[in-house]
Protein backbone atom coordinates (compact mmCIF):
# COMPACT_ATOMS: atom_id res chain seq x y z
CA UNK A 1 0.00 0.00 0.00
CA UNK A 2 1.31 3.46 -0.89
CA UNK A 3 2.71 5.23 2.16
CA UNK A 4 4.35 8.56 2.88
CA UNK A 5 8.04 8.28 3.63
CA UNK A 6 9.25 9.38 7.04
CA UNK A 7 11.89 12.15 7.13
CA UNK A 8 14.54 9.49 7.73
CA UNK A 9 13.30 7.38 4.79
CA UNK A 10 13.17 10.46 2.56
CA UNK A 11 16.77 11.45 3.31
CA UNK A 12 17.96 7.86 2.97
CA UNK A 13 16.18 7.51 -0.38
CA UNK A 14 17.85 10.67 -1.71
CA UNK A 15 21.33 9.92 -0.39
CA UNK A 16 21.90 6.15 -0.15
CA UNK A 17 21.93 5.59 -3.91
CA UNK A 18 23.17 7.98 -6.59
CA UNK A 19 19.89 8.50 -8.42
CA UNK A 20 19.55 11.28 -10.95
CA UNK A 21 16.94 13.93 -10.37
CA UNK A 22 14.76 15.24 -13.16
CA UNK A 23 14.75 19.03 -12.95
CA UNK A 24 11.87 21.04 -14.40
CA UNK A 25 12.31 24.75 -15.07
CA UNK A 26 10.11 27.34 -16.78
CA UNK A 27 11.04 28.69 -20.21
CA UNK A 28 10.46 32.37 -21.04
CA UNK A 29 7.33 31.48 -23.01
CA UNK A 30 5.94 29.42 -20.11
CA UNK A 31 6.73 25.98 -21.53
CA UNK A 32 8.44 23.51 -19.22
CA UNK A 33 12.05 22.44 -19.72
CA UNK A 34 13.17 19.15 -18.18
CA UNK A 35 16.72 17.85 -17.71
CA UNK A 36 18.43 15.16 -15.62
CA UNK A 37 20.93 16.33 -13.00
CA UNK A 38 23.35 14.94 -10.45
CA UNK A 39 22.59 16.26 -6.97
CA UNK A 40 23.55 16.10 -3.33
CA UNK A 41 22.10 17.54 -0.13
CA UNK A 42 23.41 20.16 2.26
CA UNK A 43 20.96 19.79 5.12
CA UNK A 44 17.62 20.36 3.42
CA UNK A 45 19.14 22.26 0.48
CA UNK A 46 19.54 20.34 -2.78
CA UNK A 47 22.85 21.15 -4.54
CA UNK A 48 23.90 20.71 -8.17
CA UNK A 49 26.04 22.41 -10.81
CA UNK A 50 25.27 23.57 -14.31
CA UNK A 51 26.90 25.63 -17.03
CA UNK A 52 25.90 29.28 -17.15
CA UNK A 53 24.89 29.00 -20.83
CA UNK A 54 22.55 26.01 -20.39
CA UNK A 55 18.82 26.33 -20.92
CA UNK A 56 18.17 25.37 -17.30
CA UNK A 57 20.55 28.06 -16.00
CA UNK A 58 18.93 30.75 -18.17
CA UNK A 59 15.49 29.61 -17.05
CA UNK A 60 16.39 29.59 -13.33
CA UNK A 61 18.01 33.02 -13.53
CA UNK A 62 14.83 34.46 -15.00
CA UNK A 63 12.41 32.42 -12.85
CA UNK A 64 13.88 30.57 -9.85
CA UNK A 65 10.90 28.25 -9.40
CA UNK A 66 11.84 24.61 -9.99
CA UNK A 67 10.43 21.13 -9.52
CA UNK A 68 12.43 17.94 -9.16
CA UNK A 69 11.45 14.30 -9.32
CA UNK A 70 13.67 11.53 -7.99
CA UNK A 71 12.29 8.02 -8.39
CA UNK A 72 13.04 4.34 -8.00
CA UNK A 73 12.11 2.63 -11.24
CA UNK A 74 11.81 -0.91 -9.88
CA UNK A 75 9.06 -2.43 -7.75
CA UNK A 76 7.76 -1.56 -5.26
CA UNK A 77 8.48 1.94 -6.73
CA UNK A 78 9.19 5.03 -4.62
CA UNK A 79 9.44 8.72 -5.50
CA UNK A 80 10.18 12.15 -4.11
CA UNK A 81 8.84 15.38 -5.62
CA UNK A 82 10.38 18.68 -4.55
CA UNK A 83 9.11 22.14 -5.42
CA UNK A 84 11.38 25.00 -4.51
CA UNK A 85 13.41 28.01 -5.52
CA UNK A 86 16.88 27.97 -7.00
CA UNK A 87 19.73 30.33 -6.15
CA UNK A 88 22.60 30.32 -8.68
CA UNK A 89 26.08 31.60 -7.93
CA UNK A 90 29.04 32.10 -10.22
CA UNK A 91 32.59 31.88 -8.86
CA UNK A 92 31.22 30.31 -5.68
CA UNK A 93 34.02 29.42 -3.23
CA UNK A 94 32.25 26.10 -2.56
CA UNK A 95 32.03 25.06 -6.23
CA UNK A 96 35.09 22.77 -6.18
CA UNK A 97 33.99 21.13 -2.93
CA UNK A 98 30.53 20.32 -4.31
CA UNK A 99 31.81 19.34 -7.76
CA UNK A 100 34.12 16.80 -6.08
CA UNK A 101 31.29 15.49 -3.90
CA UNK A 102 29.05 15.09 -6.92
CA UNK A 103 31.83 13.42 -8.93
CA UNK A 104 32.51 10.98 -6.11
CA UNK A 105 28.84 10.29 -5.51
CA UNK A 106 28.06 9.44 -9.13
CA UNK A 107 31.38 8.20 -10.53
CA UNK A 108 32.95 6.70 -7.41
CA UNK A 109 35.43 8.07 -4.86
CA UNK A 110 38.39 7.24 -7.09
CA UNK A 111 37.12 9.72 -9.71
CA UNK A 112 35.89 12.49 -7.37
CA UNK A 113 38.95 14.70 -7.91
CA UNK A 114 38.87 14.23 -11.69
CA UNK A 115 35.19 15.11 -12.04
CA UNK A 116 35.44 17.87 -9.46
CA UNK A 117 38.24 19.60 -11.36
CA UNK A 118 36.44 19.09 -14.67
CA UNK A 119 33.22 20.67 -13.39
CA UNK A 120 34.57 23.43 -11.12
CA UNK A 121 35.62 25.73 -13.95
CA UNK A 122 34.82 29.25 -15.07
CA UNK A 123 31.31 29.33 -16.46
CA UNK A 124 30.01 26.65 -14.10
CA UNK A 125 27.37 27.67 -11.57
CA UNK A 126 26.59 26.26 -8.15
CA UNK A 127 22.85 25.87 -7.69
CA UNK A 128 21.12 25.60 -4.30
CA UNK A 129 17.45 24.65 -4.27
CA UNK A 130 15.49 25.52 -1.16
CA UNK A 131 12.51 23.16 -0.93
CA UNK A 132 9.11 24.72 -0.29
CA UNK A 133 7.01 21.61 -0.77
CA UNK A 134 8.08 17.98 -0.66
CA UNK A 135 6.09 14.84 -1.35
CA UNK A 136 7.78 11.50 -0.66
CA UNK A 137 6.00 8.18 -1.19
CA UNK A 138 7.05 4.55 -1.04
CA UNK A 139 5.61 1.21 -2.10
CA UNK A 140 3.54 2.59 -4.97
CA UNK A 141 2.90 -0.86 -6.47
CA UNK A 142 1.94 -2.61 -3.23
Amino acid sequence: MTQRMTDEEYRSFLLDTARTAILATVRADGRPHVAPIWFDLDGDILIFTTGESTVKARNMRRDPRVSLCIDEDEPPFHFVLIEGTAALTADDPDLLYWAKRLGGRYMGPHRAEEYGRRNAVKGELLVRVTPQKTLAYKNISD
